[in-house]
């Protein structure tokens, strides 16, 4: 990989430290199959976050999703044949509800402003084990663009990011872009960015803490984040990038 200079890589928890999180999560809460009476209660609309067996749809060709946040709302356009399968697993997952009350929690100035924690740490252990294979770049990580993160080939889940800058030296890192802000871009650059990277590069939020612990990670640590507040798909209409395959490579 090829990282921004200075600074870490867009997914900084490598796969071996996701596990651990994982696991130990799953001992914590009681999730690995015990049934435990003091396992918390699951909330029936989280039930096909942890099912992503069933969340496997393919996406229509273009679409949009309508994002409203603390800070305003913007507008991301879906291109599928700029990345397939991750505009599947966008698609999927917004319309499972998994973007809803998420905390855009890795925002630096000039660079990305990242997003895709959840609040329940059994739904973060469940698709940090959903890892998808790499796929081409078509277009460049160009400003307003949207990507998922990764540490590493082939680890791509379900955290993405927005670029605040022309990024071109994450081209040949691995980061796919899958479409772009169509609307609010000035939204996306008033996001809190107070906090900085995250460990080890700065004090900013620590991602497998927040895996962990969920969104009182954030409440208690980092107040002033902006939240999503929800995701939706805007079916039909709604602005869409351009879905030529080559005016951006």
């Amino acid at each position: 990989m090829h990282p921004h200079p200075n600074r870490a890589p867009i997914r900084t928890p490598p796969k071996s430290r996701r596990l651990r999180t994982t696991i130990g999560v799953a001992v914590l809460l009681g999730v690995a199959g015990c049934g435990g009476q003091d396992a918390p209660e699951i909330d029936p609309a989280l039930i096909p976050l942890l099912r992503p067996s069933q969340l496997t749809e393919s996406a229509p060709d273009q679409f949009t999703v309508r994002f409203e946040t603390t800070a305003g709302s913007f507008d991301v356009g879906i291109a599928r044949n700029w990345a397939p399968l991750g505009a599947d697993r966008f698609y999927n997952l917004v319309r499972a509800g998994y973007y809803t009350d998420v905390y855009v929690h890795r925002v630096i100035e000039g660079y990305i402003a990242g997003f895709g924690i959840h609040d329940d740490p059994r739904v973060n252990g469940v698709w940090n084990r959903e890892l998808m294979v790499d796929e081409p770049r078509i277009m460049r990580n160009e400003r307003g663009r949207v990507a998922f993160a990764q540490s590493g080939p082939n680890t791509r889940s379900s955290e993405l990011f927005i670029n605040l800058a022309d990024n071109s030296n994450l081209d040949d890192a691995g980061y796919v872009p899958i479409g772009e802000v169509v609307r609010g871009m000035e939204v996306v650059d008033s996001l809190y960015a107070g906090y900085g990277d995250g460990p080890p590069r700065g004090e900013g939020p620590y991602g497998p803490m927040a895996e962990s612990r969920g969104n009182v990670y954030f409440e208690d640590e980092f107040p002033l984040l902006d939240r999503i507040l929800s995701a939706s798909v805007i079916a039909p209409g709604g602005s869409t990038p351009d879905t030529g395959s080559g005016s951006g490579s």
